[in-house]
């Protein structure tokens, strides 16, 4: 066998363990999380719908209490998760994170935990055909329907996935960790109040939106923060077997 033979093999077998580890800890459990949500968005547009009609009220309560400052206000927390801005802000976040920590790997697990979210999002908007709330609308309705929130999902994919990748930088920072995390799990919410408010979705939309945006920053980061441990540990001469979990790591 020839050295370019070796090569060949050598690399064959390296994109087969990263196909089979990219199937097992990413398409997997999104395969798993877009049936999860098709069948609550079956749930509560069919079966359930009667019982939880009520939370109409929510959304007929917040347009009642409604202010020209209020509408200001959940105008810009809805602007933080509209599709331009966290695309831009994922594309600038993911240029930076490559030039400051010089390699790609916290840049792939942002693309990822965002644009994940946003199939399972696209899926389950065409599928679940749920109608927006039967209250004035302050936000054009967008050719999508009001299950799940995809402002919400965007925004849990985007800033908690920032914040997640901050933290594991800072671990010894105590009060950087609280700020990164206040900022990740906090606009998410602003978004997702901003959302009801606006009347573009119902309670159930934007809490799954959180769930949806949440479990897909969290299959992500398993996925692409913690494989290159195994690479590490390999390189360092120990034995990995391929279906070892990888650890959380920051390092190179």
């Amino acid at each position: 066998m020839t050295t370019g033979d070796t090569g060949d093999e050598g690399r064959r077998g390296r994109w087969t363990t990263v196909a089979a580890w990219a199937a097992r800890l990413v398409l997997l459990p999104l395969v798993v999380l877009a049936g999860l949500t098709l069948g609550f968005g079956w749930l509560i547009t069919r079966p359930l719908h009667a019982m939880i009609a009520g939370e109409i009220g929510v959304n007929r309560e917040l347009a009642g209490d409604r202010t020209s400052t209020l509408n200001t206000l959940t105008d810009i927390g809805s602007t933080l998760a509209d599709t331009p801005v966290i695309i831009a802000l994922t594309v600038v976040t993911a240029i930076v994170f490559r030039l400051v920590f010089h390699r790609w790997r916290e840049s792939v697990f942002l693309v990822v935990a965002v644009w994940s979210q946003n199939l399972v999002f696209l899926l389950a908007t065409v599928l679940v055909e749920r109608q927006r709330p039967e209250v004035r609308h302050l936000d054009p309705a967008p050719p999508t329907s009001s299950f799940p929130s995809g402002h919400t999902s965007a925004a849990v994919g985007f800033y908690c996935g920032v914040a997640l990748v901050l933290v594991l930088h800072t671990h010894r920072h105590t009060l950087l960790k609280a700020l990164w995390w206040a900022i990740g799990i906090g606009v998410p919410l602003v978004v997702a109040v901003s959302r009801l408010y606006r009347g573009m979705h119902h309670l159930t939309d934007v809490s799954w939106g959180l769930v949806l945006g949440f479990v897909c920053v969290a299959v992500a980061g398993h996925a692409l923060l913690g494989w290159p441990a195994l690479s590490a540990s390999s390189r360092r001469g120990g034995r990995v077997s391929p279906g070892a979990p990888a650890r959380w790591s920051t390092s190179p």
